[in-house]
């Protein structure tokens, strides 16, 4: 017997998957551009830069980046602030469109929105840095370093505050999102941490362990970025609105939400 059309579930359609790959992308892009830099400046031999302290023995990133391999860190750069852009918007996008759990506040929408525009900014210094090298021009470097640096720290910040809200409401009964949001936050004030020592070693007598720190976060980094690749996964197979406040709110699936601000 054949059951009427109108019964039958609704389809879970699975096209949305393509934006998963998005950080997925960045991560990789970003992770092979550093350990490229790294090789090469081993298995030649260690050499000392030109624009490497007389007292120096560890190239920084910047110093190898100058060198031939420039066109590889300028793409890689690029790749990586557009993908992790458009990592954060795309979050910000499904949330909205009920393919993630919502922002019911008003509060977690303007964090989220706040972490989108400091991560631009970010990525605008790191694109520029990769462009200006240090061997070329210094002092530009330098500002873009400082600004890809602080652009991404608020970027994390702003997002941790909002993964912060977003646990309290939904936490206790999904665990991605609870592990997604420790992940983050434990990944952030490592790298922050690293990023303000290496900033008080950046012109000190001991620029050996400034270049340490500088490869610790570069490979760090990779897994910060893949935390969204975590977050976009849990999107998938959702349709339009499966996650959406009035869903959430017909199905008494949401948890100690609070009024919406």
């Amino acid at each position: 017997m054949n059951a009427n059309p109108s019964s039958r579930a609704p389809h879970r359609h699975r096209h949305h998957w393509w934006y998963v790959w998005v950080p997925l992308a960045a991560a990789t892009m970003w992770f092979g551009t550093v350990l490229a830099l790294l090789i090469t400046w081993l298995r030649s031999g260690r050499p000392h830069y030109v624009s490497m302290a007389d007292d120096q023995n560890i190239a920084y990133i910047s110093d190898v980046a100058a060198d031939f391999l420039k066109p590889l860190f300028v793409t890689g750069c690029a790749i990586t602030a557009v993908g992790f852009f458009l990592s954060l918007s795309i979050e910000r996008w499904a949330r909205h469109d009920g393919r993630l759990l919502p922002n019911m506040r008003r509060r977690e929408k303007v964090m989220s929105t706040l972490a989108i525009i400091w991560s631009f900014i970010g990525g605008v210094g790191l694109i520029l840095l990769s462009i200006f090298d240090t061997k070329r021009h210094p002092r530009l470097h330098r500002v873009f370093l400082l600004i890809f640096v602080v652009g991404t720290a608020l970027s994390a910040i702003f997002t941790i505050i909002e993964f912060r809200w977003l646990d309290k409401t939904y936490g206790s009964r999904y665990r991605a999102l609870r592990g997604g949001y420790i992940f983050k936050t434990v990944f952030a004030v490592i790298l922050i941490a690293l990023a303000i020592a290496f900033g008080a070693l950046l012109d000190s007598s001991d620029p050996d362990s400034g270049a340490i720190i500088e490869w610790t976060i570069a490979f760090l980094y990779t897994f910060y970025l893949l935390s969204f690749w975590w977050d976009l996964r849990q999107s998938g197979g959702l349709s339009k609105g499966e996650l959406g406040p009035e869903h959430l709110e017909s199905t008494g699936m949401r948890e100690r939400g609070g009024p919406t601000m």
